[in-house]
């Protein structure tokens, strides 16, 4: 089950609204999205997560680029809106890596034994998604919630614990 909110920043505090997702198909489609629901150019938190497996923060600052962090890229690989945020730049690999590694797998050697080395695909695709976080550590730190804190969260309670840091837990709530 997934939850996803936006929650932007205003002279007047957090204004949270809860965000359907079926729409976006990029994350420059994401980005937009979260624009659209900030006046100014105050800054847009996007909030995904899917329950007890991982979640996500999307910061929108004006026209800057997203900044994004992951809980579990591993994880979020395995979901359509995860997809959506590990870009191949979150993710440390150059546009089009995904070609190479392609190439890398087939057996050129010349022999036609039919033999398999599917343990060896397995394993480069294990390396391409770490089973760890990934993204901009730093992406809440004025906001309240340091790198340590951030990392430490549990994906079943993360929202919850990052609303209530930035004084934004009861406009969350309303939109859960």
């Amino acid at each position: 089950m997934y939850f996803a909110a936006l929650l932007a920043r205003t002279e007047d505090g957090w204004e949270a609204s809860d965000t359907e997702l079926d729409d976006v198909e990029t994350l420059s489609d994401l980005a937009d999205l979260a624009r659209e629901a900030s006046p100014g150019d105050d800054t847009v938190l996007v909030l995904i997560e899917q329950e007890d497996a991982w979640f996500g923060v999307v910061r929108i600052d004006g026209e800057d680029d997203p900044r994004i962090y992951v809980s579990d890229a591993a994880a979020a690989a395995r979901s359509s809106y995860g997809e959506i945020l590990l870009t191949d730049e979150l993710l440390g690999r150059e546009p089009g890596d995904d070609d190479a590694a392609d190439l890398d797998s087939l057996d050129l050697d010349g022999t036609e034994d039919g033999e398999s080395d599917a343990a060896d695909d397995d394993d480069t695709s294990a390396e391409a998604v770490p089973h760890s976080p990934v993204g901009d550590t730093e992406i809440l730190d004025d906001l309240g919630v340091g790198e340590k804190e951030l990392r430490a969260l549990d994906a079943d309670d993360a929202l919850s614990s990052i609303a209530e840091a930035l004084g934004a837990s009861e406009v969350l709530e309303t939109v859960r």
